[in-house]
């Protein structure tokens, strides 16, 4: 009896201690039974497709993916909607880094910062507001006479030499090319269309001159919070990264402002230069054009280029010898902005090259347009910058 009694209590542990070693045999003759045949049903998921083939509740994941598509949607229109106002926020963004130069120069000789800042807006108030005086009436009685003047160009154009070389190389149909641009822009109803009707032209002005306003204030504040905005920017690097964030941030903004400010140096210099050629040379329109020449050359690489094409091709209406004399002397700047000038304002910029230069200017031409092109070479320098100082150290500590 004995005995009897003491072999279940024997047997007991036995089994409790068999049941996971019988789990994990019936595991691994499943996995044979898989192995030998891959059609057996095992309950679980293949390898690579557990996600998906374990889903217990295809309708909750469709309405959350549906629910997330919905919701980038709503982002994407909502981005669409203040796309104006994003452009504002860049643009004066960008203003205030390119006048942030002026004021930290004036801070170093014993202003302090609301006074240069006052001294500064100032300023551009005073220069904006002569040139605003000297240039829109003139500006505005140039446009008005070169529309009156139309017909008067053409027929001067067909009496010239070079519209008789034209017609000689290429036929009669450069006179019907002359005839029908001379219909289109002397019908009112065409230069309606052009500028989208006197409403639309009266909205578009407002739009500007509001938008012009909301910019100007924006980088005033931009301008007074630079400092704190760098502060509260660096704070989101880790504390033992900040000081080299302080120095990157430090960089970028100091290159972005010495390369607005020296763009927009340049383009001064350019119609300047643009100007006194029409006056001295006798082409029409010297303000138009002065005015013409600051708005293209600030497009990067190309927008000197592209106003000495348009610039002589318009002086070609009054005669091909001026338009020589103005292509030659305008192409020699350009040689001196480009070997003597730009060296000497772009001196604190970042070098960017220039196959990136063109991508650059294409691609925030296309995005944002002017300020787009503006921008875009300063915005891809920055890039470069933190590839060099970020990106590259940490691939290079990889072993």
């Amino acid at each position: 009896m004995t005995q009897d009694t003491s072999a279940p209590r024997a047997e007991r542990p036995h089994d409790e201690a068999d049941g996971p070693q019988e789990a994990v045999t019936d595991q691994a003759v499943t996995a044979s039974a898989v192995e030998a045949d891959p059609t057996v049903f095992t309950g679980e998921a293949p390898a690579g497709k557990t996600f998906w083939a374990n889903l217990n509740n295809p309708f909750s994941l469709g309405l959350l993916i549906t629910l997330g598509g919905l919701a980038a949607l709503a982002l994407g229109l909502a981005f669409w909607n203040l796309s104006t106002i994003i452009i504002y926020v860049v643009f004066a963004l960008f203003a205030a880094l390119g006048l942030d130069p002026v004021v930290r120069f004036l801070g170093k000789r014993g202003i302090s910062r609301p006074w240069a800042i006052v001294i500064v807006y100032g300023a551009f108030a005073l220069v904006f507001a002569l040139v605003l005086l000297l240039v829109v009436p003139t500006l505005v009685r140039q446009i008005g006479q070169f529309f009156s003047d139309i017909p008067g160009l053409i027929s001067e154009f067909q009496a010239s030499g070079f519209y008789s070389w034209l017609n000689s190389t290429f036929g009669d149909q450069v006179g019907d090319i002359v005839s029908q641009v001379e219909s289109f822009l002397t019908n009112p109803a065409n230069l309606a269309a052009i500028g989208g009707g006197v409403l639309n032209f009266a909205i578009s002005v407002g739009t500007t001159i509001s938008g012009l306003i909301i910019v100007l204030v924006l980088s005033l504040y931009f301008l007074a919070g630079l400092p704190t905005m760098k502060t509260a920017f660096i704070q989101f690097a880790p504390a033992r990264n900040r000081r080299k964030a302080t120095a990157m941030t430090n960089q970028i903004t100091d290159s972005i402002g010495a390369y607005l400010m020296g763009m927009v140096v340049l383009a001064f210099c350019n119609s300047i230069v643009a100007f006194l050629l029409h006056l001295f040379l006798g082409l029409p329109f010297p303000a138009l054009m002065g005015v013409l020449a600051f708005l293209i050359t600030l497009i990067p690489l190309i927008g000197s280029v592209l106003y000495w094409i348009t610039a002589t091709t318009l002086a070609l209406f009054t005669g091909w010898v001026p338009a020589l004399i103005f292509a030659i002397v305008y192409l020699i700047y350009m040689q001196l902005e480009a070997y003597v000038l730009t060296p000497r304002v772009m001196n604190k910029a970042i070098a960017v090259p220039g196959a990136l230069v063109v991508i650059g200017a294409m691609v925030g031409g296309t995005l944002l347009g002017l300020l787009g092109a503006l921008v875009a070479i300063p915005v891809t320098a920055s890039i470069l910058l933190i590839i060099k100082q970020v990106f590259i150290p940490r691939q290079d500590a990889k072993l």
